[in-house]
């Protein structure tokens, strides 16, 4: 263990000695001989999937929308965040993942001293990653600077980490596309969110649905794609639905097919104000969701 002098407890562990969550790393070209990190390395479980989160530093409001929507819909299923916590589509991912109870991990593209932690901005962010039984991951000496090299091996070892990698917004040329090739190199999953084709952050996502990636569009998109079965909430929520109001039924019943919040307003035949507060109770107990303002049903 190392003590750093911001009272830091590092740890390293070699090659030989990587536990479950690290031997996907022995499969990739120049495996790391060594990690050092902070916080605690997460068993990986059966079902337990590895889902790597990367976009541009320079996002967008869609970005971040899509980004806090698309893992909010991910709470409560067996997937560990990791990213590398910069600034921009990484640090959101970081912190949504806090805020929805899914552990986290952060790789940055440098050693992971605090002294020398990059972004400095994220320090705090770090150690609430750590604080939440997340870790600081990398095998660059603790205390190493970053480098413009750093960032690309630092890319790798997110790649080979994950089961899959989901790529939100990203230029055309851009550590983002590295890290979504390598995890095509390293035969992982490679997701990636649609955007305006105007957008310069989104040229580089929808260059990846072109070349095979899977476009993502919802949440439920991306745990099909990690094989990760929905939740069967039917026989649980039927035998409550006697509970529910004459307004919450009415709802209920027009979403058997997704609908606009208009439309659903103009054929429950309610006021607009009390068709909103029915949509709103409903949405606080799961019965239905609102996803590219759209509702449908989760029963």
């Amino acid at each position: 263990m190392i003590q750093s002098r911001l009272m830091q407890e590092i740890h390293s562990i070699s090659h030989k000695d990587f536990p479950d969550f690290l031997l996907p790393l022995l499969e990739i070209p120049e495996p790391p001989k060594k990690i050092y990190y902070e916080g605690i390395i997460p068993k990986k479980e059966r079902g337990v999937k590895v889902l790597a989160v990367v976009g541009s530093r320079k996002h967008t409001r869609y970005g971040k929308d899509m980004t806090q929507k698309l893992l909010d819909g991910l709470r409560g299923y067996p997937i560990i965040i990791v990213s590398g916590l910069a600034l921009g589509i990484d640090g959101i991912a970081h912190q949504k993942a806090l805020e929805i109870g899914l552990i986290t991990i952060s790789i940055p593209g440098s050693g992971i001293a605090y002294k020398n932690l990059y972004p400095a901005l994220h320090k705090n962010l770090a150690k609430k990653i750590v604080e939440s039984k997340g870790a600081l991951v990398s095998e660059f000496e603790p205390e190493l600077k970053a480098a413009q090299w750093t960032f690309p091996k630092r890319n790798r070892i997110m790649a080979g980490l994950c089961d899959a990698v989901l790529v939100i917004e990203a230029e055309e040329k851009s550590g983002t596309l590295i890290t979504a090739r390598l995890a095509l190199d390293f035969n992982r999953i490679v997701l990636a969110v649609p955007g305006n084709i105007d957008s310069a952050p989104s040229k580089g996502t929808n260059w990846l649905i072109r070349q095979g990636a899977t476009p993502i569009t919802s949440s439920e998109d991306i745990l099909e794609a990690l094989n990760i079965q929905l939740k069967d909430t039917l026989s649980q929520q039927t035998l409550s639905l006697e509970d529910l109001s004459p307004d919450e039924k009415i709802i209920i019943e027009l979403l058997r097919e997704p609908k606009s919040k208009n439309t659903l307003i103009q054929e429950s035949g309610l006021e607009a104000s009390r068709a909103l507060i029915t949509l709103t109770s409903l949405e606080l107990k799961d019965y239905i969701k609102e996803e590219m303002s759209v509702y449908k049903r989760l029963l």
